[in-house]
């Protein structure tokens, strides 16, 4: 395969990791193209007296179906133009609301997510069609995401400051993929005793990062809570599995903790939040989930009549939001009531804070 690699896939490090090995390329310009970006999608695009910078390559089988699988899994297609006097492929694609890529921009948000999430990707070729990953891409994104979060450095003063060889997968697997994910690992641990453990089994429930947020009115001393229907509870065989619960949602990629809350309140109670108090960050089931939370506190107005009923129509949600005194929210705390885990935690930091909060505003 004769390539033009342009954008993201100029970069020697993603291109070795999408390709299995590193390749040369030989600079290279694909004229009368600009380069467009939609999110994680950099595509070249005709614009007149304009040309691209790329590199071209000239790929072995393997390395060939490597990328081709990456790219189709992102959402690529082939297209042949005529490069240096001879023919070469190009991926391009059709993504809404593209606009001029600025590298560095592009490069300090979307970067680490891009080449986080094709480790992924490529842990799955050959043995999962391109096209199954295709659909999950963008879901793929969100939890390559989380693991550009999850590389930040972490506190470890008492517990085991681990290191990458601590841990050996000795076989990855992905027996179950659809709105979520389910990844398999045969693998061993560094034991306290100082060598490795034998190989064991663990599987892990993918469902990316999230947030929750508690709007809180220190003047009315209230907070406004939502409810919906949640399939866990139904699943466990819970007779009310319609849950008092904050505010919440997945983190989208390139999107902040914060930025996630803000936006989840306007589309689960058409809030504007004000200022965010940080609760915790936390894994609320790390035997099994992956997932990992960011807790807020918000600081608003919450005057009479603003619950109502809210949800994104196309992702089945219908949620009810409840205005309610800060006593009552304990009451239904101790009652049994709000039997959600990132609810009690708010819950109970608010209590502590409340005090505080309230005469800093008085």
């Amino acid at each position: 395969m004769r390539v033009f690699l342009c954008g993201p896939m100029a970069d020697e490090a993603l291109r070795a990791l999408v390709l299995g090995e590193e390749v040369a390329g030989v600079p290279a310009r694909l004229e009368g193209h600009a380069l467009r970006a939609a999110g994680a999608t950099v595509v070249p695009v005709p614009a007149g007296f304009d040309a691209v910078e790329g590199v071209l390559a000239e790929l072995g089988p393997e390395a060939a179906a490597r990328l081709a699988y990456h790219q189709q899994a992102a959402g690529y297609r082939v297209e042949t133009h005529e490069i240096g006097g001879r023919p070469a492929i190009v991926f391009t694609a059709d993504p809404d609301g593209a606009e001029a890529w600025d590298a560095v921009t592009w490069n300090a948000v979307w970067g680490p997510i891009v080449a986080a999430t094709a480790g992924d990707v490529m842990a799955l070729w050959p043995e999962v069609p391109a096209e199954q990953v295709r659909r999950r891409y963008r879901l793929m994104l969100v939890q390559g995401a989380s693991r550009v979060r999850a590389a930040a450095p972490a506190p470890s003063r008492r517990r085991h400051a681990a290191s990458p060889a601590d841990v050996s997968v000795i076989r990855r697997r992905q027996p179950y993929a659809n709105f979520f994910a389910v990844e398999e690992y045969d693998l061993s641990f560094r034991s306290f005793g100082g060598g490795m453990s034998p190989a064991v089994n663990r599987a892990v429930f993918i469902s990316g990062d999230a947030v929750t947020v508690v709007p809180y009115d220190p003047a009315r001393d209230r907070v406004l809570l939502i409810e919906q229907f949640r399939p866990g509870p139904f699943g466990r065989g819970d007779g009310q599995p319609w849950l008092l619960e904050p505010i919440a949602g997945r983190i989208d990629p390139g999107e902040t903790p914060e930025g996630s809350a803000r936006r989840e309140a306007v589309e689960e109670a058409g809030l504007a939040l004000g200022e965010l108090l940080p609760v915790a960050s936390y894994y609320p089931t790390p035997a099994a989930k992956a997932e990992y939370l960011y807790s807020y506190v918000a600081l608003a107005e919450l005057p009479d009549g603003i619950e109502g009923v809210f949800g994104m129509e196309g992702e089945g949600e219908d949620i009810r939001g409840h205005l309610m005194a800060f006593d009552e929210m304990m009451e239904l705390v101790r009652s049994g009531e709000i039997c959600n885990g990132p609810l009690l935690l708010t819950a109970l930091w608010l209590e502590r804070e409340r005090p505080g909060l309230r005469a800093a505003r008085r």
